[in-house]
């Protein structure tokens, strides 16, 4: 009966200040001599508000008054008071939640441009693989900001392909340049992009579009100069070792004389670059779950470190220093979860920096592309770094998603999967078909106009 009540209670309280005076009354009732035990062993309950709530906005009013205007503060009150319930323990985990999660809507809201209607198609339906079919510049514009976890594609190669053509490598490289500048913004703050690209020997088609002008043409260079114009930072560099390769470069024509010499080509970049959006919003104390903390200058590029300047925290250095924390700790803190371990012999096969991966074999006996596509990339990039870079359930995209082996292999990791590729009538039979044979499901089509293709409605 008392719970009951409590509920009815609740549900009368609409304004955010009613909650906050009532629940002051609560708490200072739960003090009392008489009723301290017994408001404690209620307290424990997961159903009911916990006194603790109350203090933490005590604590915390001037410094949310600093991040919220008084309309965004209220609603953001009113939500908490309404949602979180349990143990203090319980309270405080879930009032940093509700923070964090408020913060990023607020900011995701900065973006006016974003469709609503795509973004519910994305990420309202996390149990099925995505396959997104149109420009990947579009689909970005029209994606809300750091809404993805974690990017993991290989280009198209200049001119490497017929599908992949452009006037000159300056062409090309600008069109990249748009679409990363777009994947930046997308992409969650504190989370890496995976980019695997090769150099090739073309003709770069600037000063001339003779044979003579064909040279190497250092693709790695080039992206990693446009990731950090736009933000990202470098931080790893995996060397894919693809064994011997067909390849006609390092023969000489029995020349075994200086200056004749080349070297196989056999390897490919696997670049590893994170977003560290410099964000100054105060974030609360993940011990105390107070916002009273101070800045404590920087970890990083682009990571805001905080110390929790109250009192009464419940850790305290023996300097009586108190936590030290930034959102990026917190994030990683937050992934130490049983679903979330990863593979010890897929962390030793990453040990270093130089990888083995065959290459990918599309061509069965018969002479028949089984992958229905000319540039597949192999699973062991995709395996390795959803498990390595994100958590059950987190979002991955794949914006050159070709034959969609990240769409499959992220899926496959409890992952919420997503595949962008522009060549529909090129690849869609054979993609349909291999994620119908490899997941045993269909994938959750998207239209570049917008019109969802879902069961047995394939157009």
């Amino acid at each position: 009966m008392e719970q009951e009540r409590l509920t009815k209670k609740e549900a009368d309280l609409k304004d955010s200040e009613q909650y906050y005076l009532w629940l002051t009354a609560k708490d200072n009732e739960s003090r009392s001599p008489d009723t301290a035990p017994a408001a404690e062993e209620k307290s424990r309950a997961t159903d009911v508000l916990h006194p603790y709530l109350h203090k933490i906005f005590e604590v915390s009013d001037k410094y949310l008054k600093r991040v919220f205007d008084e309309e965004l503060l209220n609603e953001f009150r009113t939500n908490c008071f309404r949602d979180i319930r349990g143990d203090r323990n319980s309270t405080i985990e879930q009032f940093v939640k509700a923070y964090y999660d408020f913060a990023k809507r607020e900011h995701q809201k900065q973006y006016t441009d974003a469709d609503s209607d795509l973004n519910q198609a994305i990420f309202s339906a996390p149990h099925a693989p995505k396959a997104l079919w149109g420009s990947c510049l579009d689909f970005l514009r029209r994606m809300d900001s750091e809404s993805v976890q974690l990017m993991v594609t290989s280009p198209p190669y200049y001119n490497a392909r017929d599908y992949s053509q452009w006037e000159t490598l300056d062409d090309y490289l600008d069109d990249m340049s748009c679409i990363i500048k777009e994947c930046y913004r997308v992409l969650d703050n504190h989370r890496p992009f995976i980019f695997n690209v090769g150099d090739i020997f073309d003709n770069d088609n600037r000063y001339t579009k003779s044979s003579w002008g064909k040279r190497r043409i250092p693709l790695g260079a080039y992206f990693t100069m446009i990731f950090e114009e736009h933000g990202f930072q470098f931080v790893d560099d995996f060397i894919w070792d693809k064994g011997e390769v067909q390849t006609q470069r390092h023969k000489n024509g029995n020349r075994p004389y200086p200056l004749y010499q080349y070297p196989v080509n056999c390897y490919e970049h696997i670049f590893v670059f994170y977003k560290h959006r410099l964000d100054e919003t105060l974030y609360p104390c993940p011990v105390c779950g107070c916002l009273k903390v101070n800045g404590n200058a920087y970890s990083g590029m682009g990571i805001k470190s905080w110390e929790c300047k109250n009192l009464d925290c419940f850790e305290r250095s023996a300097g009586n220093r108190g936590k030290r924390f930034s959102a990026r700790t917190q994030l990683m803190t937050g992934l130490q979860q049983a679903d979330n371990h990863i593979d010890e012999d897929l962390l030793r096969q990453w040990r270093r920096d130089v990888v083995k991966i065959p290459p990918v074999i599309k061509i069965n006996s018969k002479g028949e592309n089984i992958l229905g596509h000319t540039a597949p990339f192999p699973k062991e990039i995709p395996e390795y770094a959803v498990q390595v870079f994100t958590g059950i359930n987190e979002s991955v995209l794949d914006p050159f998603a070709g034959s969609f082996t990240t769409t499959i292999e992220s899926f496959r990791q409890r992952r919420n999967s997503i595949g962008i590729e522009l060549n529909r009538t090129m690849f869609r039979d054979a993609v349909l078909t291999r994620i119908s044979n490899t997941l045993g499901m269909r994938p959750k089509e998207v239209e570049r106009e917008w019109v969802f293709i879902e069961g047995n409605s394939w157009k």
